[in-house]
């Protein structure tokens, strides 16, 4: 494979060096959008006239040869190509002769490889919010079955209040709306062609970037030629949006763990998507949900890899961002793992009893006994303290709140209402919480509402 910068230099290179810079098997992922440029780039050098409209037509048709054959799995990759621009080059040289040479006029691999990575961050971007959209229609759909179920709702990792199951994967479902949100504005700004910036300068050739960008479907071309060749930001923001949507995914996973152990019990997951044990005949492992977790950790340490890679750099173009591959690739592997946790959602079956059952175990109505009374102008924290007391007075009896009378309570403070036991049942607490955004069933169906419409579902 004949070197793309031969000229300059008097001898080959060391092997070894050959191999340590080489990028040819991490470049193949990118290989159809390097041909889908050059498609582009040959399209334009002959409207522009800067090629004859004859050579512009042989590469053009040879390049597309080359793209299907990328497709099919069938392109005869030169096993000594320094990367992916050189194969193809060299792949083309060999069908067309000399013609193949003139594709690189008015451009360099610098604004070549940015092109690729561009239009390869773009897929991977709609691949993740199509897994994303994909999660949140799962949660939906569980959530407009679970509207009346009850649940404690936990800070600390501690039961705290009742809150509707519907409600809780609502919360879930807004986590992923940011994550798409984030997507669309990532997508926004890495729909720019770099084609035209050349090396770093601009080229001396009537190019018309404008036009390869509207080929190629991006919003615009950029307005920087030093700019179009350093900037790496759109990896950075796809890796980041990639790594939070992950982080959001792992959160959900962790509860999926937590819910499925017997310590909890709250759900069970479907045999389809469970694994078992080698030796231990009994389990039932949440591998899914641990793996997704575990995904997020990978998809993290790629944003820091990336961002402290790119952090002492000088414009323009740099050897240093040939390392940004691994990042970039890495964060599309966010998309597989929230599909299958998505998958694993629609199979959960929750345990409706075990949860109604867990509320009537923890304080649950403390805070609507203090609520209670600073409702009859007893001063919220005073109410605190007073609540505080009867909940140390029942843990010593072994007792919980829940069956607690009216009679009893104004044993603790005389203030307390006529209906101060009925308005600390699950029930009751639930209902109440009727502020926008809380979890009484109304609330939820307003909001279940309001989220379907958001998805268009």
């Amino acid at each position: 494979m004949t070197d793309l910068w031969k000229g300059r230099f008097a001898t080959g290179l060391d092997p070894k060096i050959r191999a340590f810079t080489a990028s040819l098997e991490l470049d193949k992922r990118i290989a159809r959008h390097d041909v889908r440029g050059s498609i582009a780039h040959a399209r334009m050098l002959g409207k522009q006239g800067i090629l004859p409209a004859e050579d512009a037509s042989a590469l053009v048709a040879g390049l597309e040869a080359i793209a299907k054959e990328i497709q099919a799995g069938t392109f005869p990759w030169p096993a000594d190509a320094e990367d992916v621009h050189s194969a193809v080059e060299g792949v083309l040289a060999g069908r067309l002769g000399p013609t193949a040479g003139k594709l690189h006029t008015a451009r360099s691999r610098n604004d070549q490889v940015a092109l690729d990575l561009r239009l390869f961050a773009l897929d991977a971007l709609d691949s993740l919010d199509g897994a994303l959209r994909d999660l949140g229609e799962a949660l939906l759909t569980r959530a407009a079955e679970e509207v009346d179920t009850v649940l404690p709702g936990y800070t600390h990792l501690q039961r705290a209040q009742p809150v509707s199951l519907a409600h809780h994967l609502l919360a879930h479902v807004e986590a992923i709306r940011r994550d798409r949100a984030r997507v669309a504005e990532a997508r926004g700004r890495a729909a720019v062609s770099p084609l035209g910036a050349a090396a770093l300068a601009g080229s001396p050739y009537p190019v018309d970037p404008a036009s390869v960008a509207e080929e190629l479907g991006l919003a615009r071309a950029f307005r920087n030629s030093i700019d179009a060749v350093s900037d790496r930001d759109f990896v950075a923001e796809l890796a980041f949006v990639a790594a939070l949507s992950a982080v959001h995914a792992s959160r959900l996973a962790e509860e999926l763990v937590l819910w499925t152990s017997a310590e909890f019990g709250f759900a069970a997951l479907s045999d389809e998507h469970a694994t078992g044990s080698s030796i231990m005949p009994q389990k039932k492992n949440p591998d899914v949900a641990e793996l997704v977790r575990g995904r997020a950790g990978r998809i993290i340490g790629d944003l820091v890899a990336l961002l402290t890679t790119l952090k002492g750099l000088p414009l323009a173009y740099d050897g240093d961002l040939q390392e940004q591959r691994v990042p970039l690739y890495d964060a599309a592997t966010a998309a597989p793992a929230l599909e299958a946790l998505a998958i694993v959602v629609r199979g959960l079956r929750f345990d409706r009893d075990a949860m109604r059952r867990a509320t009537e175990r923890g304080m649950l109505a403390a805070t609507d006994l203090a609520d209670h009374l600073a409702a009859r102008s007893v001063p919220f924290r005073e109410a605190h303290e007073i609540v505080g007391r009867i909940v140390r007075d029942r843990l010593g009896k072994g007792m919980d709140l829940v069956g607690l009378t009216t009679a009893e309570l104004r044993g603790y403070d005389s203030r307390f209402g006529d209906d101060a036991a009925e308005g600390a049942t699950i029930a009751r607490s639930l209902a109440a919480r009727r502020s926008p955004g809380g979890t009484a069933p109304e609330r939820v169906r307003e909001a279940l509402a309001e989220a379907k419409a958001a998805f268009g579902t």
